[in-house]
């Protein structure tokens, strides 16, 4: 009988760059405690319009409902949890590489911001946060009598 085995080089090495790749996100978060407290980190994308910021999370398998968006001197955070697998009678193998535990992300916002205008919506694994702007103020023409 003879057994094939695939040979795959560049297998071992992309899975360690993958590892220091997360270690350097976590270690980068915009906040020095979320790499302390966290157990993985969602990846964020930030918009800015003319009237508005828009942030998007990717928070796949985690539950709209019980993920924490507040909004407390200019810091919006985001912060939830995802439950680990559970573990299946009779396994053998397994190959891992979602993680699972809290999450939590801080983002200091720019006094422009409406606080108290803030909503957030879920759906698909994926959390947006949409934060209007305050109308700015138009330069106001005076005129001079004479």
């Amino acid at each position: 009988m003879a057994v094939t085995a695939r040979y795959q080089p560049w297998s071992v090495s992309q899975e360690f760059f993958n590892e220091v790749g997360r270690l350097f996100e976590r270690a980068g978060a915009t906040d020095a405690s979320t790499a302390a407290t966290a157990d993985w980190i969602p990846a964020v994308d930030i918009e800015e319009y003319a009237d508005r910021f828009v942030l998007t999370a990717d928070v796949p398998g985690v539950e709209p409902a019980t993920i924490e968006v507040t909004l407390e001197k200019g810091v919006l955070t985001l912060a939830g949890s995802r439950a680990a697998a559970i573990e299946q009678q009779g396994l053998e193998r397994r190959r891992s590489e979602r993680a699972s535990g809290r999450f939590h992300r801080r983002f200091t916002l720019p006094d422009t911001v409406d606080g108290d205008s803030v909503s957030a919506t879920g759906r698909n694994g994926v959390i947006e946060v949409s934060i209007p702007k305050r109308p700015q103020l138009q330069p106001r023409r005076i005129a001079v009598s004479v």
